[in-house]
């Protein structure tokens, strides 16, 4: 078993202004999706992960467009990589872009992309 450290970041749209609710319900959409995405294409990192405790990092970004630069970055490196997008049933317009899930993956190559976003 791998001695990196792996983990799963979360970035979240802060320019939203989500209900904690809301908030964490789409941070739970990201974790669930990334992790199926994992099972499907990248077993390994999904269980290094899982046998680490599943790290989980909930990070911030200004707007969509901050949004989709990471989305892009973490695609580039083959990252597992999801994005939400709301269905519009409560607080926001159908379509709305709220976060990115990325990983689970080697803890240093998803610094490559959040390593510089602040905490939620």
């Amino acid at each position: 078993m791998s001695t990196e450290d792996f983990k799963q970041v979360i970035a979240v749209r802060s320019d939203l202004k989500l209900s904690k609710g809301k908030l964490a319900v789409q941070v739970a959409h990201a974790s669930v999706s990334a992790v199926e995405l994992a099972r499907d294409r990248y077993r390994e990192w999904l269980s290094i992960w899982l046998s680490q405790g599943q790290k989980k990092v909930a990070v911030k970004v200004k707007n969509l467009s901050e949004l989709l630069e990471i989305k892009s970055q973490a695609e580039s490196l083959k990252l597992p990589t999801v994005l939400i997008v709301d269905s519009g049933l409560t607080e926001l317009p159908p379509g709305t872009a709220t976060c990115v899930g990325i990983g689970p993956a080697p803890a240093a190559l998803i610094d490559k992309v959040t390593g510089k976003l602040k905490l939620l």
